[in-house]
C-alpha cells in the first residue's frame, strides 16, 4: 500500500521501520524540530531522522486544519495514514482524505486509557496488562473502532520504560498483521461504560508525596522511570528517584530512616528502600554508590 506516516517520538520508530520494509511509504508528517542549547541546535525528532535516511519526504506543519496543508497532504495519493504518536490533532477532513481511512497505533488495550499517558497511567494504577490497540480514527480522542488488540502483561516489576519499548515493538508487528488482513477485518465499537483516560503526565505529580501509602509510591515510582522520573528535594537539591523496594519500617512520613549503606525513608504505612537514584546533572546509580560519598542526615525530613 501507498502510506502516509504520522509519528514523533522513539515509540514511533519501531513502526516506520516496519511499514518500510513492507509498504511504499510516500511521506512522513512529524513534530517540527526543536531549536535549543547555546549553539542553537536544531534537534529533528527520531522518526524525522528514520525518514531522512531512507530518503523520505518530511513534512513538519504546524497543524493540518489549513487548506494548503491539506492539499499538500492529498497529493501524496496515498491509501492510507498511519498514525504513532503524532502529537498533532487531525482534523475531519483529513480522517476522511484516504480511501482506506487513517489508522492508529495506540499504547493500551482500548477502552481502557484513551489519551496522551496511557503507558505510564497503567503502571501506575497497578494494571496487570496493556497491550497495544490498532484503530480506525475517529474525532473524538481515541474513539474510533477497533480492527486488532495485544495484550502485554505489566509485572510487579515492570517500569514505564520497560512497558513503552514493549510496546513499541508490538505495535510495529501488530500494525504489520492488521494490514495484511485489513481487507478482512470487522472492527469492533468500543464499550463506552469501560472508559478510562489516561491524563497528561504534569511535572508536579513527579515530586514524591511521602505522606501517601508506600505502595502507591512504589507503582508512582515505577510508572515515571525513567521519564519523567519522580523526585525528592534535599537541602535544595533535587534527586530523581527510579527504583525502589519496600523496607518494613516506621516513622513519620517523609523522614528519613536509615542513610548508611542504604537510604530508607518513611511513607504514611511503611518506608521506602531507595535502589537507584540520579543527582541534578549526574549520571543514574545504585543508591549505595551514592553513599559512598555523599551523606543524608538521619532523621531529617524531606
Amino acid at each position: 500500500m501507498r502510506i502516509v506516516f504520522m509519528g514523533t517520538p522513539d515509540f514511533s520508530v519501531p513502526v516506520l521501520e516496519k511499514l518500510i520494509a513492507e509498504h511504499n511509504v510516500a511521506a512522513v508528517y512529524t513534530r517540527a524540530p526543536k531549536v535549543s542549547g547555546r549553539g542553537n541546535r536544531v534537534n529533528k525528532t527520531p522518526i524525522h531522522l528514520l525518514a531522512e535516511k531512507f530518503g523520505i519526504e518530511v513534512r513538519t506543519p504546524r497543524t493540518l486544519k489549513s487548506e494548503e496543508e491539506q492539499v499538500i497532504l492529498r497529493a501524496y495519493n496515498a491509501d492510507i495514514a498511519i498514525v504513532a504518536a503524532y502529537g498533532l490533532l487531525l482534523p475531519q477532513a483529513v480522517l476522511d482524505m484516504f480511501p482506506k481511512g487513517c489508522i492508529n497505533v495506540h499504547a493500551s488495550l482500548l477502552p481502557r486509557w484513551r489519551g496522551a499517558a496511557p503507558i505510564q497511567r497503567a503502571v501506575e494504577a497497578g494494571d496487570s496488562e496493556s497491550g497495544i490497540s490498532i484503530m480506525q480514527m475517529a474525532l473524538a480522542l481515541d474513539a474510533g473502532d477497533v480492527l486488532s488488540q495485544k495484550a502485554v502483561p505489566i509485572t510487579s516489576q515492570t517500569t514505564g520504560g520497560d512497558l513503552h519499548d514493549a510496546l513499541s515493538a508490538t505495535g510495529a508487528d501488530l500494525l504489520i498483521d492488521t494490514l495484511r488482513r485489513l481487507d478482512e477485518i470487522v472492527p469492533q465499537k468500543q464499550d463506552e461504560t469501560l472508559v478510562t483516560y489516561a491524563e497528561k503526565l504534569d511535572k508536579a505529580e513527579c515530586r514524591l508525596d511521602f505522606n501517601a501509602p508506600a505502595e502507591k509510591l512504589q507503582a508512582k515510582i515505577r510508572a515515571f522511570s525513567p521519564y519523567p522520573a519522580t523526585y525528592f528535594i534535599y537541602n535544595g537539591e533535587r534527586f530523581k528517584v527510579l527504583g525502589v523496594e519496600t523496607a518494613n519500617m516506621q516513622g513519620a512520613a517523609g523522614e528519613i530512616l536509615e542513610s548508611d549503606g542504604r537510604l530508607v525513608i518513611a511513607t504514611a504505612d511503611n518506608a521506602l528502600n531507595i535502589l537507584k537514584i540520579q543527582r541534578e546533572g549526574k549520571q543514574p546509580m545504585a543508591t549505595r554508590d551514592l553513599l559512598r560519598g555523599f551523606k543524608f542526615e538521619k532523621g531529617a525530613k524531606l
